[in-house]
Protein backbone atom coordinates (compact mmCIF):
# COMPACT_ATOMS: atom_id res chain seq x y z
CA UNK A 1 0.00 0.00 0.00
CA UNK A 2 1.33 3.42 -1.00
CA UNK A 3 0.51 6.64 0.85
CA UNK A 4 0.71 10.38 0.21
CA UNK A 5 -0.06 13.03 2.82
CA UNK A 6 -2.09 16.05 1.66
CA UNK A 7 -0.77 18.14 4.54
CA UNK A 8 -3.28 20.77 5.69
CA UNK A 9 -5.90 19.70 3.13
CA UNK A 10 -8.68 17.14 3.52
CA UNK A 11 -9.27 14.92 0.49
CA UNK A 12 -12.62 15.08 -1.28
CA UNK A 13 -12.11 13.31 -4.62
CA UNK A 14 -9.52 11.25 -6.47
CA UNK A 15 -9.22 10.13 -10.10
CA UNK A 16 -6.62 8.24 -12.09
CA UNK A 17 -5.58 9.81 -15.38
CA UNK A 18 -7.24 8.13 -18.39
CA UNK A 19 -3.94 8.55 -20.27
CA UNK A 20 -1.21 7.58 -17.77
CA UNK A 21 -1.24 4.75 -15.26
CA UNK A 22 1.16 6.63 -12.98
CA UNK A 23 -0.75 9.92 -12.64
CA UNK A 24 -3.44 10.67 -10.07
CA UNK A 25 -5.34 13.88 -9.32
CA UNK A 26 -6.76 14.74 -5.89
CA UNK A 27 -9.26 17.49 -5.08
CA UNK A 28 -8.97 18.72 -1.51
CA UNK A 29 -10.09 21.45 0.87
CA UNK A 30 -8.73 23.11 3.97
CA UNK A 31 -10.71 22.86 7.24
CA UNK A 32 -12.77 19.92 5.98
CA UNK A 33 -14.31 22.04 3.24
CA UNK A 34 -16.21 24.27 5.64
CA UNK A 35 -14.14 27.42 5.07
CA UNK A 36 -10.85 28.24 3.43
CA UNK A 37 -8.85 27.35 0.33
CA UNK A 38 -8.80 24.34 -1.94
CA UNK A 39 -5.93 22.54 -3.60
CA UNK A 40 -5.69 20.35 -6.70
CA UNK A 41 -2.83 17.87 -6.42
CA UNK A 42 -1.25 16.22 -9.47
CA UNK A 43 0.59 13.17 -8.15
CA UNK A 44 2.98 10.74 -9.80
CA UNK A 45 3.52 7.09 -8.87
CA UNK A 46 7.27 6.44 -8.94
CA UNK A 47 9.57 3.60 -7.82
CA UNK A 48 10.34 5.75 -4.77
CA UNK A 49 6.69 6.27 -3.85
CA UNK A 50 4.09 8.95 -4.59
CA UNK A 51 5.43 12.42 -5.39
CA UNK A 52 3.63 15.72 -6.00
CA UNK A 53 4.34 16.75 -9.58
CA UNK A 54 2.34 19.95 -9.26
CA UNK A 55 -0.44 21.56 -7.29
CA UNK A 56 -2.85 24.44 -7.82
CA UNK A 57 -4.37 26.46 -4.97
CA UNK A 58 -7.89 27.90 -5.25
CA UNK A 59 -9.72 30.51 -3.19
CA UNK A 60 -12.49 28.11 -2.19
CA UNK A 61 -12.80 24.43 -1.34
CA UNK A 62 -12.59 21.78 -4.07
CA UNK A 63 -15.28 19.10 -3.91
CA UNK A 64 -14.70 17.09 -7.08
CA UNK A 65 -12.56 16.77 -10.20
CA UNK A 66 -12.49 15.04 -13.57
CA UNK A 67 -9.74 14.54 -16.12
CA UNK A 68 -10.35 15.65 -19.68
CA UNK A 69 -10.93 12.75 -22.05
CA UNK A 70 -9.53 14.71 -24.99
CA UNK A 71 -6.48 16.46 -23.52
CA UNK A 72 -4.00 14.56 -21.36
CA UNK A 73 -2.94 17.61 -19.34
CA UNK A 74 -6.32 19.16 -18.52
CA UNK A 75 -8.40 18.64 -15.39
CA UNK A 76 -11.68 20.29 -14.32
CA UNK A 77 -12.57 20.96 -10.67
CA UNK A 78 -15.80 21.76 -8.79
CA UNK A 79 -15.55 24.48 -6.15
CA UNK A 80 -17.46 25.67 -3.14
CA UNK A 81 -18.05 29.17 -4.55
CA UNK A 82 -20.16 27.80 -7.42
CA UNK A 83 -17.44 28.04 -10.05
CA UNK A 84 -15.83 25.38 -12.24
CA UNK A 85 -12.20 25.74 -13.22
CA UNK A 86 -10.16 24.00 -15.90
CA UNK A 87 -6.44 23.60 -15.22
CA UNK A 88 -3.67 22.65 -17.62
CA UNK A 89 -0.86 20.96 -15.71
CA UNK A 90 1.61 22.11 -18.35
CA UNK A 91 1.07 25.68 -17.13
CA UNK A 92 1.63 27.31 -13.77
CA UNK A 93 -0.70 28.84 -11.19
CA UNK A 94 -3.85 29.92 -13.01
CA UNK A 95 -6.72 27.98 -14.63
CA UNK A 96 -7.04 28.25 -18.40
CA UNK A 97 -10.81 28.59 -18.08
CA UNK A 98 -13.28 29.44 -15.32
CA UNK A 99 -17.08 29.32 -15.39
CA UNK A 100 -19.34 30.98 -12.83
CA UNK A 101 -23.00 30.13 -13.44
CA UNK A 102 -24.07 27.90 -10.54
CA UNK A 103 -25.65 29.75 -7.62
CA UNK A 104 -24.49 27.31 -4.93
CA UNK A 105 -21.65 24.85 -4.29
CA UNK A 106 -20.72 22.61 -7.22
CA UNK A 107 -20.45 19.09 -5.89
CA UNK A 108 -19.72 16.97 -8.96
CA UNK A 109 -18.10 17.21 -12.39
CA UNK A 110 -17.97 14.38 -14.92
CA UNK A 111 -16.47 14.22 -18.40
CA UNK A 112 -18.39 12.69 -21.32
CA UNK A 113 -16.59 9.38 -21.90
CA UNK A 114 -18.07 8.83 -25.37
CA UNK A 115 -18.17 12.23 -27.10
CA UNK A 116 -15.12 13.42 -25.09
CA UNK A 117 -15.81 17.09 -25.96
CA UNK A 118 -18.21 18.00 -23.13
CA UNK A 119 -18.58 17.56 -19.39
CA UNK A 120 -21.36 18.07 -16.88
CA UNK A 121 -21.63 19.56 -13.41
CA UNK A 122 -24.21 19.29 -10.63
CA UNK A 123 -24.84 21.71 -7.82
CA UNK A 124 -26.71 22.31 -4.62
CA UNK A 125 -28.69 24.93 -6.58
CA UNK A 126 -30.80 22.14 -8.10
CA UNK A 127 -29.37 22.21 -11.62
CA UNK A 128 -27.13 20.19 -13.91
CA UNK A 129 -25.13 22.10 -16.50
CA UNK A 130 -23.32 20.84 -19.59
CA UNK A 131 -20.13 22.56 -20.70
CA UNK A 132 -17.62 22.62 -23.50
CA UNK A 133 -14.02 23.48 -22.59
CA UNK A 134 -13.91 25.74 -25.64
CA UNK A 135 -17.00 27.79 -24.74
CA UNK A 136 -17.29 30.56 -22.16
CA UNK A 137 -20.94 29.78 -21.34
CA UNK A 138 -22.72 26.54 -20.53
CA UNK A 139 -24.32 24.63 -23.40
CA UNK A 140 -27.40 23.52 -21.46
CA UNK A 141 -28.98 23.82 -18.02
CA UNK A 142 -31.23 21.04 -16.72
CA UNK A 143 -33.27 21.76 -13.56
CA UNK A 144 -33.71 18.94 -11.06
CA UNK A 145 -35.50 21.07 -8.43
CA UNK A 146 -33.49 19.32 -5.73
CA UNK A 147 -29.98 19.56 -4.30
CA UNK A 148 -28.05 17.40 -6.79
CA UNK A 149 -24.99 15.70 -5.37
CA UNK A 150 -23.95 13.62 -8.37
CA UNK A 151 -24.38 13.75 -12.16
CA UNK A 152 -22.80 11.54 -14.78
CA UNK A 153 -22.82 10.83 -18.50
CA UNK A 154 -23.48 7.25 -19.49
CA UNK A 155 -20.27 5.47 -20.58
CA UNK A 156 -22.34 3.85 -23.34
CA UNK A 157 -24.03 6.90 -24.93
CA UNK A 158 -22.94 10.52 -25.48
CA UNK A 159 -26.45 11.88 -24.96
CA UNK A 160 -27.71 10.05 -21.84
CA UNK A 161 -27.18 11.70 -18.48
CA UNK A 162 -28.06 10.64 -14.94
CA UNK A 163 -28.22 12.26 -11.51
CA UNK A 164 -29.07 11.56 -7.88
CA UNK A 165 -30.41 14.19 -5.50
CA UNK A 166 -31.43 14.98 -1.98
CA UNK A 167 -35.02 13.95 -2.80
CA UNK A 168 -33.98 10.27 -3.00
CA UNK A 169 -34.49 9.95 -6.76
CA UNK A 170 -32.34 8.71 -9.62
CA UNK A 171 -33.10 10.65 -12.80
CA UNK A 172 -32.23 9.73 -16.39
CA UNK A 173 -32.09 12.43 -19.07
CA UNK A 174 -31.87 11.87 -22.81
CA UNK A 175 -30.56 14.94 -24.59
CA UNK A 176 -32.00 13.68 -27.89
CA UNK A 177 -35.54 14.30 -26.64
CA UNK A 178 -37.20 17.72 -27.02
CA UNK A 179 -36.31 20.10 -24.22
CA UNK A 180 -39.98 20.92 -23.76
CA UNK A 181 -40.60 17.32 -22.72
CA UNK A 182 -39.83 17.64 -19.00
CA UNK A 183 -36.41 19.15 -19.69
CA UNK A 184 -35.13 15.95 -21.33
CA UNK A 185 -36.19 13.84 -18.31
CA UNK A 186 -37.10 10.30 -19.41
CA UNK A 187 -37.01 8.27 -16.18
CA UNK A 188 -37.28 9.04 -12.47
CA UNK A 189 -36.69 6.18 -10.04
CA UNK A 190 -37.35 6.47 -6.28
CA UNK A 191 -34.26 4.97 -4.66
CA UNK A 192 -36.14 4.07 -1.50
CA UNK A 193 -38.70 1.89 -3.33
CA UNK A 194 -38.58 -1.74 -2.13
CA UNK A 195 -37.73 -4.62 -4.52
CA UNK A 196 -40.63 -6.01 -6.49
CA UNK A 197 -40.94 -9.24 -4.48
CA UNK A 198 -43.76 -9.66 -1.92
CA UNK A 199 -41.22 -10.61 0.79
CA UNK A 200 -39.63 -7.17 0.54
CA UNK A 201 -42.78 -5.06 0.20
CA UNK A 202 -42.22 -2.78 3.17
CA UNK A 203 -41.92 0.97 3.45
CA UNK A 204 -38.42 2.45 3.43
CA UNK A 205 -38.13 6.16 4.25
CA UNK A 206 -36.52 8.37 1.59
CA UNK A 207 -33.06 9.78 2.28
CA UNK A 208 -30.50 11.91 0.50
CA UNK A 209 -28.66 10.17 -2.35
CA UNK A 210 -25.01 11.21 -2.51
CA UNK A 211 -23.43 9.11 -5.26
CA UNK A 212 -24.10 6.86 -8.23
CA UNK A 213 -22.20 5.19 -11.06
CA UNK A 214 -22.95 3.46 -14.37
CA UNK A 215 -21.87 -0.14 -14.85
CA UNK A 216 -19.09 -0.22 -17.44
CA UNK A 217 -20.26 -3.46 -19.12
CA UNK A 218 -24.05 -3.65 -18.61
CA UNK A 219 -25.41 -0.43 -20.09
CA UNK A 220 -28.77 -0.29 -18.24
CA UNK A 221 -27.34 -0.93 -14.75
CA UNK A 222 -26.69 1.91 -12.29
CA UNK A 223 -25.63 1.70 -8.64
CA UNK A 224 -26.66 4.42 -6.17
CA UNK A 225 -26.17 5.05 -2.46
CA UNK A 226 -26.28 7.76 0.15
CA UNK A 227 -27.31 8.67 3.66
CA UNK A 228 -29.26 5.48 4.42
CA UNK A 229 -25.98 3.46 4.18
CA UNK A 230 -27.38 0.99 1.62
CA UNK A 231 -26.08 0.42 -1.92
CA UNK A 232 -28.72 -0.37 -4.53
CA UNK A 233 -28.46 -1.31 -8.20
CA UNK A 234 -31.18 -0.53 -10.74
CA UNK A 235 -32.04 -1.60 -14.27
CA UNK A 236 -33.30 1.55 -15.99
CA UNK A 237 -35.16 -0.54 -18.59
CA UNK A 238 -37.63 -1.54 -15.87
CA UNK A 239 -37.77 1.27 -13.31
CA UNK A 240 -41.00 0.02 -11.73
CA UNK A 241 -39.40 -3.18 -10.45
CA UNK A 242 -37.34 -1.36 -7.83
CA UNK A 243 -33.73 -2.29 -7.07
CA UNK A 244 -32.15 -5.34 -8.69
CA UNK A 245 -29.77 -5.76 -5.76
CA UNK A 246 -29.64 -4.28 -2.27
CA UNK A 247 -26.31 -4.29 -0.43
CA UNK A 248 -26.43 -3.23 3.24
CA UNK A 249 -23.35 -3.23 5.42
CA UNK A 250 -21.88 0.26 5.77
CA UNK A 251 -22.33 1.79 9.22
CA UNK A 252 -22.58 5.40 8.01
CA UNK A 253 -23.45 7.20 4.78
CA UNK A 254 -21.92 5.99 1.51
CA UNK A 255 -20.05 8.88 -0.09
CA UNK A 256 -18.72 7.39 -3.36
CA UNK A 257 -19.36 4.40 -5.64
CA UNK A 258 -17.23 3.13 -8.52
CA UNK A 259 -17.93 0.11 -10.72
CA UNK A 260 -14.89 -1.92 -11.71
CA UNK A 261 -13.47 -1.24 -15.20
CA UNK A 262 -12.43 -4.91 -15.37
CA UNK A 263 -15.28 -6.99 -13.87
CA UNK A 264 -18.98 -6.46 -14.59
CA UNK A 265 -20.28 -7.45 -11.14
CA UNK A 266 -17.75 -5.74 -8.85
CA UNK A 267 -17.96 -2.24 -7.35
CA UNK A 268 -16.11 -0.20 -4.75
CA UNK A 269 -17.64 2.05 -2.11
CA UNK A 270 -16.24 4.74 0.17
CA UNK A 271 -18.06 5.69 3.34
CA UNK A 272 -18.15 7.96 6.35
CA UNK A 273 -17.57 4.81 8.44
CA UNK A 274 -13.87 5.16 7.43
CA UNK A 275 -13.86 2.05 5.23
CA UNK A 276 -13.68 1.27 1.54
CA UNK A 277 -15.53 -1.92 0.65
CA UNK A 278 -15.58 -4.10 -2.44
CA UNK A 279 -18.84 -5.81 -3.41
CA UNK A 280 -20.32 -8.18 -5.94
CA UNK A 281 -23.89 -7.43 -6.98
CA UNK A 282 -24.57 -11.14 -7.50
CA UNK A 283 -24.73 -10.99 -11.28
CA UNK A 284 -21.37 -12.66 -12.07
CA UNK A 285 -21.21 -13.44 -15.79
CA UNK A 286 -19.10 -15.73 -17.93
CA UNK A 287 -20.38 -19.12 -16.81
CA UNK A 288 -22.55 -21.33 -18.96
CA UNK A 289 -24.49 -24.58 -18.75
CA UNK A 290 -24.15 -26.53 -15.51
CA UNK A 291 -21.58 -24.11 -14.18
CA UNK A 292 -24.01 -21.22 -14.56
CA UNK A 293 -26.79 -23.17 -12.84
CA UNK A 294 -24.44 -24.06 -9.98
CA UNK A 295 -23.38 -20.44 -9.72
CA UNK A 296 -26.98 -19.24 -9.61
CA UNK A 297 -27.79 -21.76 -6.87
CA UNK A 298 -24.80 -20.59 -4.84
CA UNK A 299 -25.80 -16.95 -5.30
CA UNK A 300 -29.36 -17.76 -4.24
CA UNK A 301 -28.06 -19.56 -1.16
CA UNK A 302 -25.76 -16.64 -0.35
CA UNK A 303 -28.63 -14.20 -0.86
CA UNK A 304 -30.87 -16.15 1.53
CA UNK A 305 -28.10 -16.21 4.14
CA UNK A 306 -27.57 -12.45 3.78
CA UNK A 307 -31.29 -11.78 4.03
CA UNK A 308 -31.44 -13.82 7.23
CA UNK A 309 -28.54 -11.75 8.58
CA UNK A 310 -29.95 -8.45 7.29
CA UNK A 311 -33.56 -8.24 6.06
CA UNK A 312 -32.64 -5.34 3.75
CA UNK A 313 -30.33 -7.54 1.63
CA UNK A 314 -31.66 -8.60 -1.75
CA UNK A 315 -30.39 -9.97 -5.05
CA UNK A 316 -27.61 -12.31 -3.95
CA UNK A 317 -24.86 -9.69 -3.76
CA UNK A 318 -22.42 -9.50 -0.89
CA UNK A 319 -19.36 -7.76 0.50
CA UNK A 320 -16.11 -9.30 -0.72
CA UNK A 321 -13.71 -7.38 1.51
CA UNK A 322 -12.88 -4.05 3.05
CA UNK A 323 -9.97 -1.67 3.56
CA UNK A 324 -10.04 0.12 6.92
CA UNK A 325 -6.75 2.01 6.98
CA UNK A 326 -8.29 5.49 6.82
CA UNK A 327 -8.83 7.25 10.15
CA UNK A 328 -11.47 9.74 9.04
CA UNK A 329 -14.37 9.91 6.56
CA UNK A 330 -13.44 8.33 3.21
CA UNK A 331 -14.66 10.74 0.55
CA UNK A 332 -13.40 9.41 -2.79
CA UNK A 333 -12.30 6.21 -4.49
CA UNK A 334 -11.29 5.33 -8.05
CA UNK A 335 -10.02 2.32 -10.01
CA UNK A 336 -6.84 2.27 -12.08
CA UNK A 337 -7.73 1.55 -15.71
CA UNK A 338 -4.34 0.08 -16.57
CA UNK A 339 -2.13 -2.85 -15.61
CA UNK A 340 -3.17 -5.68 -13.31
CA UNK A 341 -6.84 -5.40 -12.46
CA UNK A 342 -7.61 -4.44 -8.89
CA UNK A 343 -5.48 -1.38 -8.12
CA UNK A 344 -7.36 1.61 -6.76
CA UNK A 345 -6.89 4.88 -4.87
CA UNK A 346 -8.86 6.42 -2.01
CA UNK A 347 -8.81 9.77 -0.21
CA UNK A 348 -10.32 10.95 3.04
CA UNK A 349 -10.53 13.67 5.63
CA UNK A 350 -7.45 12.18 7.34
CA UNK A 351 -5.31 14.10 4.80
CA UNK A 352 -4.17 10.87 3.14
CA UNK A 353 -4.26 9.34 -0.32
CA UNK A 354 -3.90 5.56 -0.24
CA UNK A 355 -3.11 3.44 -3.30
CA UNK A 356 -3.91 -0.22 -2.70
CA UNK A 357 -4.77 -3.56 -4.30
CA UNK A 358 -8.38 -4.65 -3.93
CA UNK A 359 -7.34 -8.29 -4.27
CA UNK A 360 -5.33 -7.99 -1.06
CA UNK A 361 -8.44 -7.22 1.01
CA UNK A 362 -10.70 -9.89 -0.47
CA UNK A 363 -12.17 -11.97 2.35
CA UNK A 364 -11.18 -9.54 5.09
Amino acid sequence: MLEFRTQGFNGYAVQYSPFFDSRIAVASAANFGLVGNGRLYILGLTPKGIVAEKWFDTQDSLYDLCWSESHENQCAVATGDGSIKLFDIGLDQFPIQSWQEHKREVFDVHWNLVAKDTFCSSSWDGTIKIWSPTRTDSLLTIPTHSCTYSASFSPHSPSILSSVSSDSHLRIFDLRTPSSASNHLTTSIPLHAPPGTPHHQRAIPPSEALTHDWNKYRSPIIAAAGVDRVIRTFDIRNPAQGPVAVLPGHEYAVRKLAWSPHLSDVLLSASYDMTCRVWTDGSAMGADGGEQQQQQQQQQKTGIQMEMADPLAYGGGRELGRMARHTEFVMGVDWCLFGAEGWCASVGWDERLLVWDVRAVMGQ
